[in-house]
């Protein structure tokens, strides 16, 4: 017990200071619970209220994609470049270090693999069992206007409910399949339902025209997803694109793991979300890096 015949009389309440109330940094964030926020800040820097997330959470359906044979040679050496990781529950406990201490976004559906009718997924993941992992959100695939739509929507507002419920947010991914278009007034469709529905994030893919109205539209952080390899100077281009109209950062796979030196790339990725570098001198830093790298290499 602290000594009572030595308290200080003397105290400042600040009468003269209005009480500092602070607000959130992300797009529609600001009426969420502490925890909530606190998760969404694991996953989007405060500096710039982007992220560079690095999705390895292909195998859940394709197996082991090309460059995510092995995610403890390839993978990790990425993991103190990324603001959050996307991947799977097995990998996670598998192979992650629990020292990892940026936003780990966990893939909460599946279900059906390449062989099957994709969209008929379900939720995969236990609410207790991400609570028990201390994930920063749950990602879970919504296929507008796929065979099984309305299932998926489900599957997400479980998630949202579920969430609500625990502090966790939740990040609608909106899936595109082979029948279904990438334009702006689709994504448009696409993203908007999943936001009314409770997602407090949400990813899509890039369209050339028209994106701008895409993210002005959703009230929630928008991320853009990477999607099939490109060169990485139209990888730079397309992520530049994305942010600069809207998007709060960039969700690539195999854009970065498939690349010829993906620790150059996912730096590369960063300058441009973060810093809002031009693609062409995001290039030059990634073939320097690139250099730099096989230098170090051939050194060892």
């Amino acid at each position: 017990m602290a000594d009572s015949e030595d308290i200080k009389e003397n105290k400042n309440y600040f009468p003269d200071i209005p009480a500092r109330h602070e607000g959130f940094y992300l797009k529609g964030a600001h009426q969420l619970d502490w925890g909530m926020r606190n998760r969404l800040a694991r996953i989007f820097r405060p500096e710039s209220g982007r992220t560079v997330m690095l999705a390895i959470d292909h195998g859940y359906f394709l197996g082991p994609t090309t460059g995510l044979e092995r995610v403890d040679v390839t993978i990790m050496p990425l993991l103190e470049y990324a603001d959050a990781l996307m991947c799977t529950r097995g990998i996670l406990r598998s192979t992650i270090p629990a020292s990892f201490g940026n936003g780990v976004v966990m893939r909460s559906s599946g279900g059906p693999s390449t062989l099957k009718e994709l969209s008929n997924e379900h939720i995969a993941v236990d609410i207790d069992d991400a609570i028990r992992m201390n994930v920063s959100a749950m990602a879970v695939q919504v296929y507008i206007g796929g065979e099984f739509e309305t299932q998926s929507v489900h599957n997400m507002t479980q998630l949202v409910d579920m969430g609500l419920r625990y502090g966790i947010p939740t990040l609608g991914v909106t899936a595109v399949g082979k029948d279904l278009m990438r334009d702006a007034r689709y994504l448009g469709l696409a993203t908007r339902i999943c936001a009314e529905l409770g997602a407090q994030v949400v990813k899509t893919y890039y369209c050339a025209e028209g994106f701008e109205t895409v993210t002005a539209a959703c009230p929630v952080p928008i991320v853009m997803a990477g999607g099939k390899k490109l060169p990485e100077l139209e990888a730079l281009t397309m992520a530049y694109s994305a942010v600069s109209q809207g998007a709060a950062g960039v969700d690539m796979g195999r854009n970065i793991f498939q690349s010829d030196a993906p620790a150059a790339m996912i730096q590369a990725v960063g300058k441009v979300v973060h810093e809002l570098m031009k693609p062409k001198q995001a290039y030059d830093c990634y073939l320097t890096l690139k250099n730099e790298q096989a230098t170090a290499r051939k050194r060892a």
